[in-house]
């Protein structure tokens, strides 16, 4: 199993490489026929405003799948204690939905003509950076609405962007936090024509409907 650690705002010492090993190699003893690579990322926040500051977050590739966790606090070690704890809470999610041959079926509606920003904010402020202070690149391997739907459940996000295997587009699904379930946002045509801000794809409704959750 590959283990990388990077820090932002902080320095990497020995004993701080040395604990998350530790930590993280126990979290994921259990798996390590399912993982292959974890990444870890260690940062403290410069800006007053922002509290807890120091915050831990866990990457895991497994097979394909993205599995991620991220915890905060006022202690850096704890931070890595928590997060380690959750990775492991995941990586066990994960390992029994595979094993798992049961489908709980919770019928999901999909947002029409109608902003989705409230849905993905809820109560929160936002809040812009004033600059892009992380770029992430990863592989984006075509998949349906439902597969995007059981990604979502184990990468600690309120939204996932995948390719949808069905039209080749850019879909982003996301959790709906003041009318419950999930929201699928789609790409149309500026020019006016297409679905006026319903689901274009039928295939998709159902896949998302179906999904297990």
């Amino acid at each position: 199993m590959k283990l990388v650690i990077q820090g932002k705002n902080i320095e990497i010492t020995d004993s701080i490489d040395e604990y998350v090993n530790q930590k993280i190699e126990k979290a994921v003893s259990h798996f390590q026929q399912l993982t292959t690579e974890v990444d870890v990322h260690l940062s403290v926040a410069r800006n007053p405003r922002i509290n807890p500051k120091q915050t831990a977050e866990v990457t895991i590739y497994a097979n394909g799948t993205v599995i991620r966790a991220q915890e905060s606090s006022e202690n850096l070690y704890a931070s890595i204690d928590l997060v380690a704890d959750k990775i492991a809470r995941q990586l066990r999610k994960y390992k029994e939905k595979r094993q798992s041959k049961v489908n709980k079926v919770k019928t999901v509606e999909i947002v029409e003509s109608q902003p989705v920003e409230q849905d993905l904010i809820g109560d929160r402020q936002p809040e812009l950076p004033s600059e892009v202070v992380r770029t992430k690149y990863f592989a984006m391997a075509p998949m349906s609405v439902k597969e995007a739907l059981e990604q979502l459940q184990f990468i600690d996000h309120d939204f996932y962007m995948f390719s949808n295997a069905a039209t080749g587009e850019i879909n982003v699904i996301y959790k709906r936090y003041h009318h419950g379930g999930y929201g699928l946002i789609q790409p149309r045509p500026t020019n006016g024509n297409g679905s006026n801000g319903k689901v274009a794809h039928n295939d998709d409704v159902a896949d998302i409907e179906s999904a297990q959750v």
